[in-house]
Order: C-alpha cells, then structure tokens, then sequence
C-alpha cells in the first residue's frame, strides 16, 4: 500500500516498497546492519522428502496430511520419473508410532507434481496425533497435528498464530522458529505465502529465476520457499489454515484482471498455473483441488464452542480495482474515487459474500473470527496538496461491501467479531466501525493485522503522520517484522504483536512488541 505523491497521480505498491531502500532495509528488519551479500539457494538434502511434511484443514475427526516427492526440488517434475509412486502412510498416537491408529497407501501422481493430500476421517476429536510417509525405501520427516474439538464442546482455551507476506530475498523465515515455543493449537497464513517479484532491494538469497508464469514456474517456486529449515519446522508442528493475497499469482490482481493489463484469457491461463502449485504445495483437501483458474478457498472451521472462524478468498472473485483508468493496473491512491462507493463493487465475490454472512449469523460460537489478507479498517491518507485519499487494492476500494458485513455484524448482533489481516507489512489494531467519522459510535468489531515475515515495510513516518485522521486506529507499527500470536478464552482474547529482532540473520529472536486484549462482549482492543 503505497503513499500518495499528488492529487493526480500514484504509484504502486510493487514500486513503492520496491524502491523503499531509502527508508532503509535495516529498519524493516528492525535494527539497523550493513548490506549483507545474497546467500545462494540452499542445496536440497536430498532424498525424497526434501520439501518436509505438513497437515491443514483440521475438522473434528481428522486432518489432511501433505507431502511432494522431490529428491531435486528445484528442477523440472522435481528430479522424479514422469510415472505414479505408491505412498505408504500412517499416524500414530505417539512420537514414537509406537501406537498406530490409522496407516493407508495413496498415489503420488505426475501430473499434480508427485504431491500427495490424504484426507483423514475416523480420528477422535481435540487431540494431537504424528503422522509419516514411506515410499521406495525411504521414510519421512514426522509431523504433528490434531483434530479440532467437537462442535458445540465447551472449551477453556485455545492459542494461535497468524502470519504473512514472506518474502525469500527480504530475510530468513525466522519467525516460524519461535511459533515452535509457542504452544499453538493452530497456524493461520494470511497470503503472500510466496512472491513472484525480486525484491528490488538489498538481498539475503536470491529467487535466482524470472517471474513465474508457467506450471513448472511456480512449482520452483514454491519448492525454493519449502526449503526454508524453519517453514518446514512450522508445517510439520502444527495445522495449518491458509488463504491466498495477489503474490501466489500476479501483484494486485483483481478476478481475471492483471496488474500489468493482459488480456483476460492470457491471464487466467496463468492464473490457472499459479492456482495449481499453490493446491500442489499446501496441506489442502482434495475437494480444493483445482480445475484450471478456478479454486475454492473459503472456508470454515468451528472450534468448538468458542471460535468459529470464516477463512475469506479477497482476490479470486473480486471486482477490479476502481479508478484505474489512466493508471497502472492494480491498486492506486486517489483523491476522488466515487466508484469506490459502488454498491456493485465487490471484493469477494456475491455468492460468497451471502456465504459469509449467513455463516455469521448462524454461528453459535462465543468469538468470530473473520481471516482474510487486507486492512479491513478505512483508512484515509492525504496527497502533497492535503487532499484526502484512499488505497484501492484494498477494502478502502469496495467500501460498500466493508459497509454490509460490518452492518450485519451489528444487526445481526454476532458474538465477539474479530478480523485479522496481514499484505500491509506492519502492525494495526483498529476499532472497525461502519462510520469512522462518528467519534462517538461504538466499534462494531476489532481488528488485528500481523506485519510481514519478511517483506519490507511501508515507511513509518509516512503512515504514522495519517494517524491524526484516522482516531479508530489504535496502534501502527511498520519497522519491525514478526507475526501475531492470539490466545482466546470464553471471557477475553489477549493478542500479541511478535517481532523479530534482524531477519537477515537466520538466528534472529523474537519478543512480545505489544499486547492487547478485547474482553467478552466489549468490541474494540485495549493495551494488556
């Protein structure tokens, strides 16, 4: 999300954080260090677990467990035969698989890149269980997960993180090393999982590859990304819950729209590429499996009686960005934008608009948790000339359906809404209101939205000095990198903004940078 230059004229967000070396790379990595040279892409293990293992999804009886086939990750079909492996799977009730309670054979099969997505059902609710793979005389790296508690079963506690925005040439992914002491039931990931651009600014490892456009493209992509030590460690921890941003595919995307104006078959024949390794590289069930540029994402996962959370896809339906006209594709900051106010403008699609309101008001859950990739909350910034203006690609460009699901919040009277978010690369806690300028109206819900795992962030002084406009925003913090981690009980839910100490050092630390809380009933976060 880029800053405003005129009232006429604006720049992207790809350029703006491309070219934020200004702002200086060491205080996006929070301290400040010498440009250090880009270290060269890791050498796989080897073998044929290279990529690790991982599991998402978790329901009630199960979990789906995920692993590739790539002894050679980065090369074509992952340095595997063009021909189907039989997989042997199995999960046991202990580390050791000393008690085994499930084991099967599946299918690793070419043309899905030798990925495999066994869906388990059958397993007892709200309890860890490990899981492996074997095949041709090799066995895989354990992993970890659980099944969620039964619906409607009265629970004390449960603690998860949030995370985004990873980019490999920015830092070393050392924030999923502390996820590790962090007693999670549950990994959230918010988009940006990786990015099809260079950085444009000092590198730590390089992508050492053109922008992704073909199947395999993105597939050694994705595989470069997997090879990170401390990502792998996350998946095979916890489950994870995932949803995409516009880096999976093509920056600032909008449906069949490209930044970069491409015809819309051309586009979406790309988008089909991108959809399919992200399928391929993620702990998805195979009911997600896509068929060409077409994947349901959205989803929703109740946990127990006391959170049900609406996992949101804001990019494969939405409309495309307003005021483009004249402008770069994609997103931009303008000062007058009536379009942005269209009812007709929509950021995820009518069909599961109506899906997630509905699920709102069912719920029965104490707390509702909305994940989706953006700031939600308005924001309103100013060109050089002091005109007010507002970052398209955002929810600040589709404010009418902002507007709707923040009204039925309130009509509707759900329990306890909270929305997090992540694509900005800086910290917000926000007072979600339906009119932000009524000073006196109460928050309807509150939001938490995670700085990067990497990716620089918009410059701080910038943003800082929109504050003053926008008296609904009760913390910002751009400098520092890190993730959030939450912990929710029936009577308050306490969030801890986490941030790592340089990650451009693979040993970096984290710490608690700030605490907030929201207490039952009590929309809008205080300090802890």
């Amino acid at each position: 999300m880029p800053a405003p230059r005129s009232s006429t004229s604006a720049i992207g967000r790809r350029a703006f954080l491309g070219g934020a070396g200004a702002l200086g790379g060491a205080l996006a990595a929070g301290r400040l260090a010498a440009p250090a040279a880009a270290a060269p892409p890791p050498r796989p293990a080897g073998g044929l677990f290279a990529l690790g293992v991982a599991s998402g999804d978790p329901t009630p009886d199960g979990f789906v467990i995920w692993t590739r086939l790539a002894p050679d990750p980065l090369a074509p079909g992952g340095g595997m035969p063009p021909e189907p492996i039989p997989v042997d799977w199995e999960v046991a009730l202990d580390e050791g698989f000393r008690r085994i309670r499930h084991r099967g054979t599946a299918v690793a099969r070419p043309e899905w890149a030798h990925t495999l997505h066994v869906e388990l059902r059958g397993l007892e609710p709200d309890r860890w269980y490990w899981y492996r793979f074997r095949a041709r005389g090799t066995v895989s790296p354990a992993g970890r997960s659980r099944t969620i508690p039964a619906r409607g079963a009265s629970l004390v506690r449960l603690r998860f993180a949030f995370a985004s925005c990873q980019h490999w040439e920015q830092g070393y992914f050392t924030a999923y090393r502390a996820m590790l002491d962090d007693g999670l039931d549950l990994l959230v990931h918010l988009g940006d999982y990786i990015y099809e651009t260079p950085s444009g600014a000092d590198q730590v490892r390089r992508h050492e590859a053109p922008e992704p456009v073909t199947l395999e493209d993105y597939r050694a992509r994705h595989a470069l990304y997997k090879l990170d030590p401390d990502l792998q460690r996350a998946h095979a921890a916890y489950p994870w819950l995932v949803t995409w941003d516009d880096h999976e595919v093509d920056n600032d995307y909008a449906g069949a729209e490209s930044q970069d104006r491409d015809p819309p078959d051309v586009f979406l024949r790309r988008r089909a590429a991108a959809y399919q390794a992200y399928w391929e590289h993620l702990p998805l069930r195979p009911a997600a499996q896509p068929r060409g540029p077409s994947m349901r994402l959205y989803q929703r996962v109740t946990w127990g009686d006391l959170l049900e959370v609406a996992v949101l896809d804001t990019r494969q339906y939405r409309s495309d960005q307003p005021c483009g006209e004249g402008r770069r594709g994609g997103g931009n900051v303008v000062a007058e934008c009536p379009a942005r106010l269209d009812p007709a403008q929509t950021m995820i699609g009518p069909e599961q608009e109506r899906w997630l309101l509905l699920s709102l008001e069912r719920s029965p859950a104490r707390w509702n948790l909305i994940a989706q990739p953006l700031l939600m909350a308005e924001l309103r910034q100013r060109t050089a000339a002091g005109a007010e203006a507002y970052w398209t690609d955002g929810w600040d460009g589709y404010a009418a359906a902002r507007a709707r699901i923040l009204t039925h919040l309130a009509s509707r009277r759900v329990s306890n809404p909270v929305v997090i978010g992540g694509d900005i690369h800086s910290f917000w806690v926000t007072d979600l209101k339906i009119d932000v300028r009524d000073a006196a109206a109460a928050p309807v819900a509150t939001e938490f939205v995670g700085t990067s795992i990497t990716s620089l962030g918009v410059p701080y002084e910038t943003f800082a000095a929109y504050l003053p406009d926008n008296p609904h925003v009760r913390f910002f913090e751009s400098r520092l990198r890190g993730y959030v981690r939450c912990e929710v009980t029936p009577r308050r839910w306490t969030t801890d903004l986490r941030v790592v100490d340089d990650v451009r050092d693979p040993e970096g630390r984290a710490r608690t940078l700030a605490a907030f809380a929201v207490e039952d009933g009590r929309p809008g976060a205080v300090r802890a």
